[in-house]
């Protein structure tokens, strides 16, 4: 990830030149016109791909702050360039990533990208409505008990069809049994005006937010492994909400 969990390539923007009002106007003869400077040197190219060393001297709580300085490069479109064939190589003997992140299937949520992410950097579990049970728990278990990730970060998203589908109490095939297990962030909400259906956006994404919620209480729950590393200080477990809207990733409290 980006400095150094998710560090990039500088990347420079070339400025106009300051000398640029002398075209505008010319020179007075018969004084020559001075030459034009030179365009600025691009920095030099930099790669960073997380090595175990570097991921052990990182705390959990600067994991995160690292992970929402990514998402703000993400916002302002100053997301570092990422050599993929490097991280490729760079990682094929043996993965070190910094954390795990359980997100939603949702295309528009794609966790590495908006958190300014590279090969390698973090693991991610992806399923609709971003909840979890024990399958998805026994991954989050393997990435931080056996390959040392120490951050858990749930993430969920404004506009979730999966909640929508909630809300209304969609039915189709094994969707059905899946957005059953969203319905205890349905019921949870209880303080959003207006009416309690999909078609109201704050309710719908009052409900995502408290699914976030009701997920880490879960993961907690349901693996005392997990749980335990939290207790001891060995992970930190978080949330958030990614706004589709404006790109940003609102860490819950």
């Amino acid at each position: 990830m980006s400095q150094p969990l998710l560090d990039r390539r500088d990347f420079v923007r070339l400025g106009a030149i300051s000398g640029a009002g002398a075209l505008l106007f010319g020179c007075r003869k018969p004084a020559p016109c001075p030459p034009a400077p030179a365009a600025p040197t691009p920095a030099p190219r930099t790669v960073a791909t997380m090595t175990k060393d570097w991921r052990q001297a990182l705390t959990p709580k600067e994991i995160v702050d690292l992970a929402r300085a990514g998402n703000q490069r993400f916002v302002k479109d100053e997301r570092r360039d990422r050599d993929y064939l490097h991280d490729r190589a760079a990682t094929a003997a043996g993965q070190h990533p910094a954390a795990v992140v359980l997100s939603c299937i949702d295309s528009r949520a794609p966790s590495e990208i908006i958190l300014d992410a590279g090969i390698g950097d973090m693991f991610n579990a992806r399923i609709a409505g971003n909840f979890v049970d024990r399958d998805l728990a026994g991954s989050m278990e393997f990435a931080c008990a056996v390959a040392g990730a120490k951050v858990v970060l749930v993430m969920g998203h404004t506009s979730c069809g999966a909640i929508k589908g909630a809300i209304d109490g969609a039915k189709l095939g094994n969707l059905t049994a899946l957005l059953q297990k969203l319905t205890p962030a349905v019921h949870a909400v209880k303080n959003v005006k207006g009416p309690r259906t999909s078609k109201n956006a704050a309710f719908v994404d009052a409900v995502a937010t408290a699914n976030v919620r009701l997920t880490l209480k879960e993961i907690r729950r349901i693996s005392p492994v997990l749980a335990g590393m939290e207790k001891k200080g060995k992970i930190l477990m978080a949330g958030a909400m990614y706004h589709v809207e404006t790109g940003q990733v609102q860490f819950l409290a």
